[in-house]
């Protein structure tokens, strides 16, 4: 952790930590095969290995052969299956950045790395039970022996694979909520709205947006994030609104709202910052300037554009940008802005990337 962090219960009420922004990572479209339970895998094991007869040219080698391919068939389905978790799951590698942060909340990233280590302990253990028992049905020539070491690798391979049972359960429950993460692009320069409710902001990422934007679920707020999209000539940049993380002061939050707070930081390249000075929001100015204050305190580094919103009810003399979405006053205005920043950060990006 870099110096002059703050950590979740100290003084400042927004446990997020001074971090250098990271690398951006790869898009959130996971490919996650369909995890089994472990009565599942099993069954399909066994299934496959019963409907092999292998014929050889004496009844001990027909045994053999039959044997052999039994436990090939159910190994390899059960050591493939089990690999095939582990490699298509995402890596969680990096601490710093918004994917890890997000599925901790969401999943709990202790746990699961330790389903993934557990499944992988599985398949390196059936892997050799399966490798030394074909080697044990090779070598000898008593068809007894064939068939105890038969049927002793698939009762010790069901037991592997019955100790990991749990593991599975907390994968195929992962996948789901895996499936159910925002579709936000980390990769690409983002803008990410905050302010009070009904200051303006949904409408305001509606007007920028190149396109309809999109209604996200995400785990921490009730309304789900709003996704937009802004073109720059053959550039996109990402627009997004998070009702129920940035729109209330942080000191009222619980812990996973506070953590949530933190995946986003992650994400944030600008923040643009809307208050309402018509106060029709409901909200008194003084409390969306302490808002404003929090926001700072929870984001350092980043570049917060402060704008005032409803410049068609009330414009105020300060030296933010007024703008009405609903008019369309100095839109223009406040989306050259946006892109002077925008533009900096994928050059900054663009360069980072050289870098590595």
């Amino acid at each position: 952790m870099t110096s002059g962090s703050v950590r979740p219960g100290e003084s400042d009420p927004i446990p997020l930590y001074a971090r250098a922004h990271p690398p951006a990572m790869a898009a959130m479209d996971f490919k996650i095969p369909t995890v089994l339970t472990s009565e599942e895998l099993m069954e399909k094991a066994f299934h496959r290995a019963s409907k092999i007869r292998k014929e050889g040219v004496s009844s001990l080698d027909t045994k053999k052969k039959t044997a052999l391919a039994k436990v090939t068939a159910s190994g390899d389905i059960v050591v493939t299956a089990l690999n095939g978790y582990v490699e298509r799951f995402p890596r969680l590698e990096k601490e710093d950045d918004f994917l890890p942060e997000l599925v901790d909340i969401v999943i709990g990233i202790d746990r699961y790395k330790k389903a993934l280590g557990a499944v992988n302990w599985c398949a390196t253990r059936a892997d050799k039970l399966r490798n030394d028992t074909l080697r044990d049905i090779r070598r000898t020539k008593d068809p007894e022996i064939v068939e105890a070491a038969r049927r002793s690798f698939y009762g010790r391979l069901n037991s592997y694979v019955d100790r990991i049972s749990d593991d599975l359960l907390f994968l195929q429950d992962a996948k789901n909520k895996f499936r159910r993460l925002p579709a936000v692009d980390p990769k690409l320069p983002t803008v990410v709205v905050a302010g009070f409710p009904n200051v303006g902001k949904s409408n305001l990422v509606t007007v920028l947006s190149s396109a309809e934007p999109e209604i996200a679920p995400y785990p921490f707020t009730t309304k789900g994030v709003i996704v937009g999209h802004i073109q720059d000539d053959w550039r996109k940049y990402q627009i997004i609104d998070t009702p129920g993380l940035l729109d209330r002061e942080f000191d009222r939050r619980n812990d996973i709202e506070k953590q949530a707070v933190l995946a986003l930081r992650y994400l944030t390249d600008v923040m643009l910052f809307v208050l309402d000075p018509s106060e029709t929001c409901g909200f008194p100015m003084e409390m969306q300037e302490r808002l404003l204050a929090t926001v700072r305190k929870g984001f350092p580094g980043v570049v917060i554009i402060e704008a005032e919103s409803k410049s068609d009810i009330l414009k105020t003399g300060d030296d933010r940008i007024h703008f009405s979405a609903q008019t369309g006053e100095d839109m223009d205005v406040l989306t050259e802005r946006l892109m002077e920043e925008l533009r900096s950060v994928a050059r900054r990006k663009a360069a980072e990337e050289e870098e590595e």
